[in-house]
């Protein structure tokens, strides 16, 4: 504590093994100011003795203290200067959603601004909710938003990760499975959840992983990551994909089926050939064999390394291209839709009509297994599908299956809306995808779920980003290509937004009539327009229509 003042006073410190506090006892005299400037410095490590990690607070104030406060509001400043650089989002025709836009990024900027590979907790710095623990939401929602902001901060989560990786193999094997599983609630790789159908069984969280991966590598195409992290951890999950699944013919054809899992929506618990899980699955054992095959080509060296870190065969790549070929994913000839599961369209639907709104959530009414009896979602588990492996799917596909959940789905989970107004803007729902949009926009700022004061939900702060770029540009990036499809809201005149791609700095910048793409550095990035190769540069922008113009 410094103080300035010509006020006589008192300090008294009292520390003891569970408090400490510092009292200050000032005689004020009229005229005269009492200035008081704390510094507080906060080490954390699990493998430092706690007496060192005082010593180096003590030396860290000690040099904040010789710089001087200004000093460290000027770093403040110069950090918070680059972060709104590289995130912000900038709209014109809507003050309010402005407004809100940069409060949930600005959540993002403290939930991530200092992970040192421990992670992003599911209400981030904000409160204690789910006692700190870690999700796949951080996977899903909010590594996307990093990998294209602030890729050093997504590779720290990553890393993260994949020190997780011996706890993950250990947890497989405690569920007699190979390979390596992660948990879905957790702070040290071991699992936490209480209740295994809504927890333990939610098996597609190695996929999480694995989409995250693929998330950092397309956008940045960092092959050292890929050579001594990536690849260890997508051959565990792979492995343990190809172990949890098996082969049965029907019809003269052998089909990948994989049985009793729980996917993203937690109404539906302990089902066969989750949709989404089967889909992701497929995803993840691919990029697993995509990702060795790689490594074995470029760096001969790492992958012997890899070998030995994982006792990988030849053989089991082929087992992987084998049942990811042969993945079953259900559909229905005649709603000609994708069931959620194997026996979804068998069950009864919610009564809507008859269940009153203080009745939602429903979970906090109703018993868990009178839930599962229905065709009923806590969150779009389908759609979640058809947006993160979106190739996959015809503009119909989307737009029928799209429909049918979409009257089926509670909201009740804030990481819903943001991939309903995602998907709604892709197939043509312009006013829907704007609704839903702003439901995850004021998630927290309204309390709409009645639980913002257990902390802040970053995953749907990450779902905002995403939903503006990925939903209202129509951002997407494949085959080591972004493309785009804008969709601007009607109330917004413009957005514009950055990203880093490949050490690139892209500026976009849409309005009603398409979107304009610029390289702000000095190199220049390929674009996918309309399936052609656009070369990007510093002096050649390139304008794309909108959709449907």
């Amino acid at each position: 504590h410094a103080v300035a003042t010509g006020c006589p006073y008192e300090v008294e410190t009292d520390v003891t093994s569970d408090l400490a506090k510092t009292v200050f006892t000032v005689e004020g005299q009229v005229g005269e100011t009492f200035a008081l400037t704390k510094y507080v410095a906060y080490h954390s490590s699990r493998g430092v003795p706690p007496a060192e990690l005082a010593d180096r607070c003590n030396r860290t104030i000690d040099r904040a203290v010789t710089a001087g406060s200004a000093a460290l509001v000027d770093e403040q400043r110069q950090w918070l200067d680059d972060y709104w650089h590289h995130s912000d989002i900038v709209v014109d025709g809507d003050p309010a959603a402005q407004q809100a836009i940069r409060w949930n990024l600005f959540q993002l900027a403290q939930a991530s601004a200092r992970t040192h590979e421990q992670g992003i907790a599911a209400k981030g710095v904000t409160a204690g909710g789910y006692d700190g623990h870690y999700f796949w939401d951080t996977e899903v929602y909010v590594l996307p938003y990093l990998s294209y902001t602030n890729p050093e901060a997504a590779r720290k989560l990553l890393r993260f990760r994949w020190r997780m990786l011996d706890a993950a193999r250990h947890r497989a094997q405690e569920l007699s499975e190979r390979g390596a599983l992660y948990p879905w609630r957790t702070i040290n790789g071991e699992e936490a959840s209480a209740y295994y159908a809504a927890g333990t069984a939610q098996y597609h969280i190695n996929t999480a992983v694995a989409y995250a991966l693929e998330r950092y590598l397309t956008a940045t195409g960092d092959q050292d990551f890929l050579e001594h992290e990536a690849a260890e951890i997508l051959v565990e999950t792979a492995r343990m994909f190809a172990d949890l699944g098996f082969f049965y013919s029907s019809n003269g054809e052998a089909r990948f089926h994989i049985h009793g899992v729980t996917g993203p929506d937690e109404y539906t618990t302990v089902v066969n050939d989750n949709m989404y899980t089967n889909v992701m699955a497929r995803f993840n054992l691919g990029f697993a064999a995509w990702a060795v095959e790689t490594v074995a080509e470029s760096n001969p060296d790492a992958y012997e390394a890899l070998v030995r870190a994982t006792g990988l065969s030849e053989g089991e790549i082929e087992e992987w291209h084998r049942a990811a070929d042969a993945m079953f994913i259900p559909f229905d000839d005649e709603l000609r839709i994708h069931p959620q599961d194997a026996n979804f369209l068998r069950r009864e639907k919610w009564d809507f009509a008859g269940t009153a709104s203080d009745k939602y959530p429903l979970l906090l009414h109703f018993h868990p297994l009178v839930i599962y009896r229905h065709q009923v979602l806590k969150q779009a588990d389908v759609v979640l599908a058809m947006f993160l492996r979106g190739k996959h799917f015809s503009t119909e596909q989307k737009r029928r299956n799209f429909d049918y959940y979409d009257q089926l789905t509670t909201g009740d989970s804030s990481l819903s809306a943001c991939v309903q107004s995602i998907v709604a803007a892709e197939v043509g729902y312009g006013q829907l995808a704007y609704d839903y949009f702003n439901q995850s926009l004021y998630l927290d700022l309204a309390d709409s779920h009645g639980n913002t004061t257990d902390g802040v939900h970053i995953a749907n702060a990450g779902g905002v980003w995403a939903a503006i770029v990925y939903g209202f540009a129509g951002m997407t990036d494949r085959e080591g290509r972004l493309s785009f499809s804008p969709r601007i809201p009607e109330k917004w005149t413009s957005i514009a937004f950055r990203l880093l791609w490949h050490g690139q700095t892209l500026k976009v910048t849409v309005d009603g009539d398409g979107c304009l793409v610029e390289v702000e550095s000095s190199g220049q990035t390929d674009l996918l327009v309309d399936g052609a190769t656009v070369t990007v540069g510093h002096d050649r922008p390139i304008r794309i229509p909108a959709q449907g113009h």
